[in-house]
């Protein structure tokens, strides 16, 4: 009796290991921490990537779609990311007429599970989550040339995640980009080139169309601010709107047209580039006069939301070297820049 209550303890301390193995904490993923650096490459040598920065690193681990996926190519400038429920949407802009697509990979560790083309897809320029397994593409549709470039109106992608398909086409506006959502409603705009001035509305429960506004230039939405007002770039103004009565409550007017715009992590304030340097202009401003925070400009910022620190990229004027990230503490210190891929042109945190 003695031997098999000793036998019966052990065979018990065994399976209690083997189960501690088994319940560990899993391994990180190797894009756990940082910021994915989206590169747009030399246009017509489509060869944007992607780049990964860890926050406490100062070296890129470079195109991580092609290190993840050694048989695969994704051939074309990188134009968008985001995240839904575990999937990353990477959005490929091709030069070359029907080679457009959208790369769904894990968001963890950027392994295929799908791959979106035309005819669904063409010219992809924006992906936004609007609900659990669904996404919003804005895309221009086929274009044309010289000043029939924006031939069609623009539409929405409708992506369901559950079975990584496109499953509707939201007609929308010339050179359809840009989109924000409040509440069940997303509100998209347009590329400045495009000349179309109307803001469209658009429910997210049911894919529809709810409502086209006359703008008088045109509207490229930002971000909701912390009272839940929706701010619009249009060309030299910075327009805030309510989004559910519509009404315009006020409008900023600068010299000239702000570069990149971005809202801060309290979404209290932007930080904008105009002339040659970086702003920080409050949401209540009364007017386009914001305090200079670095004395340089950058063709995109961001502000990482974790440590609230600035993130500006430049890249040389020939597209043909790598550009960089230069990172600053949101007092304007510099921190470091780190050499990243062609043209960094966005960035996504996580």
């Amino acid at each position: 009796m003695k031997n098999q209550l000793t036998k019966s303890i052990a065979i018990g301390l065994v399976a209690l290991s083997v189960w501690n193995c088994k319940t560990s904490d899993p391994e990180p993923t190797p894009y756990e921490s940082g910021v994915f650096i989206l590169n747009a490459g030399n246009f017509f040598s489509n060869n944007g990537t992607v780049s990964f920065l860890a926050r406490n690193s100062q070296t890129v681990a470079t195109n991580i779609f092609q290190a993840a996926n050694p048989s695969l190519v994704s051939s074309g400038g990188v134009q968008g990311y985001t995240e839904v429920n575990g999937k990353g949407l990477i959005l490929v802009d091709n030069s070359t007429t029907g080679q457009d697509k959208v790369e769904i990979v894990e968001a963890g560790t950027f392994v295929s599970r799908a791959t979106l083309k035309t005819p669904d897809i063409e010219n992809p320029r924006q992906v936004i989550q609007v609900g659990p397994n669904k996404a919003y593409i804005s895309c221009w549709d086929v274009s044309g040339s010289g000043s029939a470039f924006y031939k069609d109106p623009g539409y929405i992608a409708v992506v369901d995640l559950n079975t990584n398909t496109v499953s509707k086409k939201i007609p929308a506006v010339k050179g359809a980009e840009k989109m924000v959502v409040s509440g069940t409603e997303a509100f998209i705009g347009s590329n400045t080139y495009s000349g179309d001035q109307t803001l469209l509305i658009v429910d997210v429960n049911t894919d529809t169309e709810k409502q086209r506004i006359a703008f008088g230039s045109t509207p490229e939405p930002i971000a909701l601010d912390a009272n839940g007002k929706l701010w619009i770039q249009a060309g030299k103004d910075l327009v805030q709107l309510d989004p559910l009565t519509r009404i315009v409550a006020k409008r900023l007017t600068f010299p000239a047209a702000p570069g990149s715009v971005t809202i801060s992590t309290d979404k209290k304030s932007f930080y904008y580039t105009l002339s040659g340097k970086t702003y920080n202009l409050p949401i209540d401003a009364t007017a386009a006069s914001g305090s200079i925070v670095i004395a340089r400009s950058f063709s995109t910022l961001a502000i990482d939301p974790q440590t609230k620190r600035i993130y500006g990229s430049q890249s040389p004027l020939l597209y043909t070297q790598a550009g960089y990230v230069i990172r600053y503490e949101s007092t304007g210190t510099l921190v470091d820049s780190v050499k990243a891929e062609i043209a960094p042109s966005g960035f996504y945190f996580r």
